[in-house]
């Protein structure tokens, strides 16, 4: 695999870079907020390669993959509400959850309830009802 880093290139063809492929941030070694924006949108998974990360860089890519929450480095509520809005399963790699995150997950996803740490009858009867509507739209 070839190996290089954009030493030498503009703003502008790094934009266009990660744009065309997220994963591309890995190579850039001065990292706008732009630049790191349009990774992220363009593929979540490139969160783990923003060396400074901004919530609005962080929501970008829970907004995209909501399991790139594992990649961020200081969780807010806004940042979980997000990613498991996106994908209930995220909920596993939130730090401290609150009952609206926990919410929000069975919510998106009543599986997610393995992964509640906290006790709520309200988080509780969302995913009892979103498993009870699950089974009775695929097996009738």
């Amino acid at each position: 695999m070839l190996m290089f880093k954009f030493k030498d290139y503009t703003e502008k063809e790094m934009f266009e870079a990660v744009k065309k492929n997220g994963y591309a941030l890995q190579y850039v070694k001065e990292q706008s907020e732009a630049v790191c924006l349009e990774a992220v949108k363009q593929n979540g998974y490139a969160l783990q390669y923003v060396k400074e990360q901004s919530e609005a860089v962080c929501l970008e890519a829970v907004k995209q993959n909501g399991y790139t929450l594992r990649y961020v480095k200081e969780q807010s509520e806004a940042v979980c509400l997000e990613a498991v809005k996106q994908n209930g399963y995220a909920l596993q790699y939130v730090k401290e959850q609150s009952e609206a995150v926990c919410l929000e997950a069975v919510k998106q996803n009543g599986y997610a309830l393995q992964y509640v740490s906290i006790e709520s009858e309200k988080v509780l009867e969302i995913a009892t009802a979103y498993k009870a509507e699950y089974k009775k739209a695929f097996w009738g």
